[in-house]
């Protein structure tokens, strides 16, 4: 075929155009209020819910990121992140979803920022928390953006060589990805797309979208998973695949002696990121009644398993003897999975696979660009404005617009040069991770002060400044890894550990010494029978 990359280009674009109408189909049934545009006027149910949150969580770190952090690193990628993020989200859900619906829901809140404000009676802390969220979105949202490029142009690789060259530093041609779609191009479409149906149907439209991409990934994925071992293993059953595959991986990817305990137990505390993140807190806001959490609480960690087990493994299988040495592997640790679609299938196959891929990222950046414009217009514009001075029309179009300037700022950023997906991802998640005693201790500690929880997240915010101020300079922002002399030895920790005792004990110390808010507002928070 004189166009080998043309099949999947089809498949990625007729996937695209799917996503298009049921975001404008979704427009359709928009009320026209502000609850519905940013919260579907609270009537998500638990499927629903379950597949909103989970595709939201689920982002080209999980599956374009482990792939090639495993293809580095080996087999101890899926034991720090993936089983560990299993427990420990259904556990923040429980935890911290649960109180915070019933808070938010008899308060009417969207955003953190305005539980905080109240909780701690503080206007300070909104202007506080607004550029650090969004400072901490945006990476995350690069995260996808660039990932989106690089996987288009790996699978479709091959579609017009002379028109789309891919060249080595050397000069040499690329062949894995000569020819592709250009990652400027592939991200620039997969962001029109997400805006336009995150613009016409909203919050409604963004969880109809993360539903079906969810449930794409989650097929396809296992289907990739399936066609790659018995491509490569050529043997009549898949555990004889694996097995044969597994022989083939040197033993140090897959086992974890290349890793020290210090630093895989330290990114255990990763995972506690998604009781900060603002667009997870948005989608809470959606369920119809705190019932509704139950199935995510009990089928996440499931899911997760399904996912990541998948990508992990394929990553590894990348370092074996079984990979045929042609086409060369590619050196960008974001295009190993993608390459492997792309040569271990069919066309046809890989251009489904590619929409696959394409979901799981897909289904992080609409969330994440309707949290922030929501963010924006409720916590600044109106509530400095007056909400009495900004009707729910122009609140939905300011959210509008907001979102158009977040995906215009994250897009012309997303065209330098990143290396690692799961470098960022890491350093974005520590930062959220840091924030997370502040959240628990506004639902459970009465004696949180304003004070103490100002002085954790600024706190929080320099360690995490400091830290990957002294990554840049060591050229480690790959390892992420901090050695602390202890008892005369030294131990790699994550920097996630010092940001998050940074934050804690800030917290505790300042808010013991300073005035708490009033009796009013602790007994609206904490002895109300409807959000105790």
């Amino acid at each position: 075929m004189n166009h080998p990359g043309l099949p999947q280009l089809i498949i990625i674009l007729a996937y695209l155009a799917v996503l298009l109408f049921l975001g404008v189909f979704s427009g359709r049934l928009f009320k026209g209020t502000k609850e519905d545009y940013q919260v579907a006027s609270h009537s998500i149910g638990p499927f629903l819910l379950l597949m909103s949150m989970f595709g939201t969580t689920m982002t080209a770190f999980a599956l374009v990121g482990s792939s090639g952090e495993a293809f580095k690193e080996g087999i101890g990628v899926y034991g720090m992140l993936a089983s560990s993020s299993g427990i420990i989200h259904s556990l923040c859900f429980f935890v911290i979803g649960v109180k915070v619906w019933k808070i938010a829901h008899h308060n009417h809140y969207t955003t953190q920022i305005e539980f905080f404000r109240d909780r701690l009676e503080s206007d300070f802390i909104g202007l506080l928390l607004f550029p650090i969220l969004v400072g901490l979105v945006i990476p995350y949202l690069l995260i996808g953006v660039i990932s989106s490029g690089s996987v288009v142009q790996s699978l479709t690789a091959g579609l017009a060589p002379d028109a789309f060259p891919s060249l080595r530093p050397d000069g040499s041609v690329n062949m894995a990805l000569n020819g592709g779609i250009p990652p400027w191009l592939g991200s620039l479409v997969i962001c029109v797309v997400v805006l336009i149906y995150v613009f016409f149907g909203g919050m409604r439209g963004t969880t109809w979208a993360n539903t079906l991409q969810t449930i794409v990934f989650m097929v396809l994925g296992i289907v990739t998973f399936y066609v790659i071992a018995s491509r490569l293993g050529k043997q009549e059953s898949l555990f004889a695949n694996l097995r044969v595959l597994a022989e083939s991986v040197p033993e140090e990817k897959i086992t974890r002696i290349e890793m020290s305990k210090m630093k895989f137990f330290t990114y255990l505390l990763i995972p506690l990121s998604v009781g900060m993140f603002p667009h997870l807190f948005q989608h809470w806001m959606t369920a119809r009644r705190a019932a509704t959490f139950k199935l995510s609480v009990i089928c996440h960690p499931l899911f997760i398993m399904i996912v990541w087990v998948p990508c992990v493994l394929v990553g590894i299988w990348a370092t074996g003897t079984l990979v045929p040495p042609k086409p060369p592997l590619p050196t960008n640790p974001n295009t190993i999975l993608p390459f492997l679609v792309k040569t271990q299938t069919g066309m046809v196959l890989g251009g489904f696979l590619a929409a696959g891929i394409l979901a799981a990222i897909m289904s992080s950046l609409d969330s994440q660009f309707l949290c922030i414009g929501t963010i924006f217009t409720n916590d600044v514009l109106t509530h400095y404005k007056g909400k009495e001075n900004v009707t729910d029309s122009q609140q939905v179009l300011y959210t509008r617009l907001f979102i158009i300037g977040i995906v215009a700022v994250t897009y012309f950023l997303s065209l330098g040069n990143v290396r690692s997906v799961f470098a960022m991802g890491v350093w974005c998640f520590s930062g959220f991770s840091a924030l997370f005693p502040i959240v628990f201790a506004a639902l459970y500690w009465r004696g949180l002060t304003a004070a103490g929880a100002i002085s954790g997240i600024c706190a929080a915010i320099v360690s995490w400044c400091i830290l990957f101020f002294q990554a840049m300079q060591q050229d480690a922002l790959r390892t992420f890894v901090l050695k602390l002399p202890f008892g005369g030895e030294e131990y790699e920790v994550m920097p996630v550990v010092v940001m998050l005792l940074s934050s804690l004990i800030t917290m505790i110390v300042v808010s013991l010494v300073t005035p708490k808010p009033s009796d009013a507002t602790l007994a609206r928070f904490f002895d109300d029978p409807e959000v105790a």
